[in-house]
C-alpha cells in the first residue's frame, strides 16, 4: 500500500497547486489531512472538471497546476493525449486495482461513481423502472423524464452507448432522448426535481440521491433508485482520478499528495464523506451505500471511455447541448 504522504519532513514547508473538479468539501477535508500529515501546504482550485483540464490545455507548460483532479477519465486521458502528465509512482499506482488507473501510468484512480435511474415512488413502481438506458427512449418515458446532458457525467454514459451500439443508434436514441424529456442544468436539479414529482425519473450517479436523503430526511424522500442490468451501458461505474502535470515544479511534493490520496487515511475520509463515493483501497468501504462495489458492474476502462469527444459532439448534433 502506498505511504500516507510521501517524506514528510523533507517536502514540509513546500506548496503545491492543485485543480480540482472532485467533489469541494471532500478535497478540502483530504488537503487538510494531507497538510497536516506532512506540512506540504495546498492550495486548491475547485471548478468544472471540463473547464479546468481546457485550462490545463491552454496553459501547457506554463501552468501553476501540480496535480489535476478529475471526476471521470475523459478528461484524464485528454490530458495524457497531449504528453501533460507525469509518470505516477509505481507504489502509487499499486495501492488500487491496476484497471482503475490510467494503462500507461500517467493517473491513478482514486473512487468510484455509478450511473443509476433515480424514480417518483409515486409515480413509478419497482417493476416498471427500466433494465435497459435505450429503453428511455420509448414512448412511454414521453414528457416523463429528465435528463442532465451538461453534466460531466451524463457524457461517459454515451461513450459506451456508442461503443456498444454504434454512432447512428446512439444518435437516433439522443434524438429520442430530447424528444421525451426535460433538461435540467444539473444532476442536483434533476434528482430534486424527481423527488418533487416533476417528473417520473432520471439517470443520475448514485451519490445525488443520497445527498438528497441528506439534506431532504426519510420524510422529505419521495424517490428511490434502480440500476441498470449489467452490461447495458447504463450500469456505467467509472472512476476519478488524479495526476500529476509534467510541467509541475514540485514533483516530490505532488507525487506525495498522489500516494497520499490513494492511502487508507485518505480512503476512509472518502469513504465517510458526504461524497458517497466508492473507495477504491481493498478493505475500506463506504457502509451507508445501500449497494457494494463488487455487487455492480465492472468498472468501465479509460479505454472504452476514450476522450469523450465523440459523445459531446453527437449530443451537440442532436441539440442537447450547445
Amino acid at each position: 500500500m502506498a505511504s500516507s504522504g510521501g517524506s514528510g519532513g523533507s517536502l514540509a514547508g513546500q506548496t503545491i497547486t492543485v485543480y480540482s473538479g472532485q467533489h469541494e468539501q471532500t478535497m478540502g477535508k483530504l488537503v487538510q489531512d494531507f497538510t497536516a500529515r506532512t506540512g506540504v501546504k495546498v492550495q486548491l482550485r475547485s471548478g468544472d472538471e471540463a473547464e479546468l483540464a481546457n485550462q490545463l490545455l491552454v496553459e501547457g507548460s506554463a501552468s501553476p497546476a501540480d496535480v489535476y483532479v478529475a471526476e471521470n477519465p475523459p478528461a484524464l486521458t485528454t490530458l495524457e493525449n497531449k504528453g501533460l502528465l507525469a509518470k505516477v509512482t509505481a507504489s502509487t499506482l499499486a495501492a488500487v486495482p491496476a484497471g482503475d488507473s490510467s494503462a500507461q501510468g500517467d493517473w491513478v484512480g482514486l473512487s468510484a461513481r455509478e450511473a443509476a435511474f433515480v424514480y417518483n415512488t409515486g409515480k413509478v413502481t419497482a417493476a416498471q423502472a427500466p433494465t435497459a438506458i435505450k429503453d428511455l427512449a420509448s414512448a412511454a418515458w414521453k414528457g416523463r423524464l429528465g435528463i442532465a446532458p451538461s453534466e460531466t457525467d451524463f457524457s461517459p454514459v454515451v461513450s459506451l452507448m456508442i461503443k456498444q451500439q454504434g454512432v447512428a443508434a446512439t444518435k437516433t436514441w439522443l434524438q429520442a432522448l430530447k424528444d421525451n424529456a426535460k433538461v435540467y442544468g444539473s444532476n442536483e436539479d434533476l434528482v430534486a426535481a424527481v423527488n418533487r414529482g416533476d417528473v417520473a425519473g432520471g439517470v443520475i450517479d448514485h451519490y445525488y440521491w443520497y445527498r438528497l436523503r441528506d439534506e431532504q430526511g426519510a420524510s422529505g424522500v419521495h424517490s428511490t433508485m434502480s440500476y441498470f442490468a449489467k452490461g447495458d451501458p447504463g450500469a456505467l461505474v467509472d472512476v476519478s482520478g488524479a495526476g500529476v502535470l509534467a510541467s509541475s515544479k514540485h514533483q516530490a511534493a505532488a507525487q506525495a499528495f498522489l500516494a497520499y490520496l490513494v492511502s487508507k487515511p485518505a480512503q476512509q475520509i472518502i469513504a465517510t464523506s458526504e461524497s458517497y463515493e466508492y473507495p477504491l483501497l481493498a478493505g475500506v468501504t463506504d457502509t451507508r451505500l445501500s449497494r457494494p462495489l463488487d455487487q455492480s458492474g465492472p468498472i468501465a476502462s479509460p479505454a472504452e471511455l476514450g476522450d469523450g469527444k465523440q459523445a459531446l459532439q453527437l449530443m451537440q448534433s442532436v441539440g442537447l447541448l450547445s
